[in-house]
């Protein structure tokens, strides 16, 4: 019974493994440690009612019914989302065909042959027919990972399991930005379609006025004809926008995975209800939380694992085959006593000169260094994403309200000038330069407020979609990583020579 306690602990220190792998240190942010400021950046405290990035909800920033319930129904039935959770559940298998392989395989085979031998070998006293049944039980060429290749290739798999869980959540987080983006397009076209429309009637009247003027011989056919012109003018907008807006719900729809009512549409923009602000944090580490840079350290980390399965592979592969059962020339006697048969054969291979072992060792430090680069420049492209979302944020206000001072701006002139025009004071000319102007605005108005919208919703992705619900899928993928690292230690303590 004493051995038991022994053989337990063998069988761990095997599994466990001394990984050759380097020690993993993560590298230092190639990024400065707070956001840019200057006069195109908001103040670095947030202000009221303004939500941290690092509590942030998807259900808390999308506060609008409405689009809370098109983005639910994009989470439950998007194929894009669904293939990033099938490739989740693709690698978390692979991670564990590879852990596997670090415990052996019992096989229990049963096998009867019978055989005629030549006359040249047997003696006469001998038969020539020989017939044998035999059952084993066993394990066939178990790798002892002694040098942990396995358990570095074990533990490269695992780290691809886990960057494709965070791929699975950029995923998500691209699709409900997608959403948001899509429903406030509609919201934008809707309006541009409002506007065209009035403007649409605006136009038909100009042109009655014009035609009765010149009816009576007070304008002349050119204005006729320029009137003419700002009605097809505007008619060709409201179709443009209708044909539009149908583009923009099949968008939608493609991206929820399912037709999306009518009711659930926005009218415009200013039915939308607004999108909460977010405050970005006073340092720039926020982005380490980010899903595609998680993903990336992830990619960097399993690189490293691949270092320790390369420089395993120079040292002696230790396996070990054994098998215990009976054989007997005849199947009464298979389990009788005497007829037992075992095997014990244990064979290390030791590498001498192989240059496919030294290529694949300058391949893995080839790979880690790619890795490296990638994650830096992933957190970099990170930084400029988060301080553009913050350039906006700090001078898209002050545009609108410039902008619509030039709408009323522009109202007040063609205001003026139809009625100088009505008065026949002014040509024609002048109402219609300034209802260019006034359209041009208001277009230009829409345009911007969408703008707005737009880059709030990009701050929610930027920032990594903030406070995470964990899946089922992720919950794994943590006690996995809790138990790889949990093996390790205890088998690197009970290698440790004590003093």
């Amino acid at each position: 019974m004493k051995r038991i306690p022994i053989l337990i602990l063998g069988i761990i220190i095997c599994l466990g493994g001394c990984t050759m792998a380097p020690k993993y240190s993560r590298p230092a942010n190639p990024i400065p440690g707070h956001w840019p400021s200057g006069p195109a950046y908001p103040k670095a405290q947030p202000a009221a009612n303004v939500l941290d990035a690092s509590q942030l909800r998807w259900q808390d920033f999308f506060t609008d019914p409405k689009l809370q319930q098109i983005i639910q129904t994009a989470l439950q039935n998007n194929r894009d989302l669904r293939l990033a959770a099938l490739n989740v559940e693709r690698a978390r298998a692979l991670y564990g065909v590879r852990r596997s392989e670090l415990f052996p395989v019992l096989d229990a085979e049963g096998a009867w042959t019978k055989q005629r031998y030549s006359s040249d070998f047997v003696t006469a006293a001998s038969t020539k027919v020989v017939e044998q049944y035999s059952v084993n039980l066993g394990i066939t060429a178990w790798e002892i990972d002694f040098f942990g290749r396995i358990r570095s290739l074990t533990k490269q798999a695992l780290e691809e399991y886990l960057g494709t869980e965070e791929a699975r959540r950029s995923a998500q987080i691209a699709l409900i930005s997608e959403v948001s983006r899509a429903y406030l397009v509609i919201a934008a076209d809707q309006a541009k379609l409002d506007l065209a429309q009035s403007t649409l009637e605006a136009q038909k009247s100009a042109y009655n006025l014009v035609l009765r003027k010149y009816e009576v011989k007070l304008v002349n056919e050119t204005d006729l004809c320029r009137a003419q012109t700002q009605v097809d003018t505007a008619q060709g907008d409201v179709v443009r926008f209708t044909q539009q807006i149908a583009q923009d719900k099949n968008a939608l729809d493609l991206l929820a995975g399912s037709s999306v009512p009518e009711g659930l549409l926005p009218v415009n923009l200013d039915s939308v209800k607004p999108i909460k602000d977010i405050f970005p944090g006073l340092f720039s580490e926020v982005l380490l939380k980010r899903p595609d840079i998680m993903a990336a350290e992830h990619q960097l980390k399993g690189a490293y694992a691949n270092i320790g399965a390369a420089r395993a592979a120079f040292f002696p592969s230790i396996s070990m085959t054994t098998a215990l059962g009976s054989a007997s020339s005849t199947f009464s006697n298979l389990i009788s006593s005497n007829r037992g048969t075992w095997i014990y054969s244990p064979q290390v291979t030791m590498p001498i000169f192989d240059m496919r072992t030294w290529a694949a060792y300058r391949v893995s430090n080839a790979d880690r260094k790619i890795a490296l680069t990638k994650y830096e420049k992933t957190i970099q492209t990170a930084f400029k994403e988060v301080a553009d979302v913050l350039a906006v944020q700090g001078t898209v206000d002050e545009q609108i309200a410039v902008q619509q001072s030039m709408v009323d701006s522009a109202q007040k002139v063609y205001t003026i000038s139809s009625k100088r025009y009505t008065n026949g004071i002014d040509s024609y000319l002048s109402v219609l330069d300034a209802q260019r102007s006034l359209y041009g605005a208001q277009k230009e108005l829409i345009a911007l407020q969408f703008y707005k919208l737009a880059n709030e919703v990009k701050a929610y992705a930027v920032l990594g979609g903030g406070a995470w619900e964990e899946t089922k899928e992720h919950k794994r993928a943590s006690r996995d990583l809790f138990e790889e690292e949990a093996l390790s230690s205890l088998s690197s303590k009970l290698k440790k020579p004590q003093r």
